[in-house]
């Protein structure tokens, strides 16, 4: 049997800040639909470790960030209030852009017989993307929930939804994906 997990990716305080006022409705209206179709929610968040040890400064992204940033130090490295995890759901840290990087999350959804993920996160260009093409390629079955994502540039955001994920994966909005939850039910 086939069963689904909604990653909710950097849903972090600053990340959110990068985006639309209008993200925050859509990304808890994912959250809300995953919840009451009893889809396992994983929270993946960016966690470096204090002083970015881990982080390598040719590293473009996060060879540039200041020091004290995504550290489990930093008030803007929690969870947007709104999209934070409730009761018992996993939360996942990653180092690097991919939810699979520098953790055990494949091994989490084999251990839950995950074989489909839904996608939700900030930024398409980045976390969703990579997330996206790698888990193609480790055979998962994805939706990218278009409204559900965001990135700082829209016109990127919708490049890469129209012209580059859905040749590789499926992209829905969160009511296309609730609808189809609920007929495979």
């Amino acid at each position: 049997m086939s069963r689904t997990a909604l990653l909710a990716m950097d849903l972090q305080q600053t990340t959110v800040t990068h985006v639309s006022p209008d993200y925050v409705p859509a990304a808890a209206a994912a959250l809300a639909t995953a919840r009451a179709a009893d889809v396992p929610v994983i929270h993946v968040a960016l966690r470096l470790r204090a002083g970015h040890a881990d982080a390598h400064p040719r590293n473009k992204i996060f060879g540039a960030l200041p020091k004290h940033l995504f550290t489990a130090d930093d008030p803007g490295a929690a969870f947007h209030p709104e999209l934070a995890p409730v009761g018992d759901e996993i939360v996942v840290h990653k180092n690097r852009v991919s939810a699979f990087a520098g953790n055990n999350l494949r091994q989490i959804l084999a251990a839950q017989g995950i074989d489909r993920l839904a996608l939700a996160g900030i930024a398409t260009s980045g976390i969703v993307l990579s997330t996206a093409l790698e888990a193609a390629d480790l055979d998962y079955q994805v939706t990218v929930l278009s409204d559900a994502c965001a990135d700082s540039d829209p016109e990127v955001h919708e490049m890469l939804l129209t012209r580059l994920l859905n040749r590789r994966v499926d992209v829905a909005t969160t009511k296309e994906w609730a609808a189809a939850l609920e007929s495979a039910h």
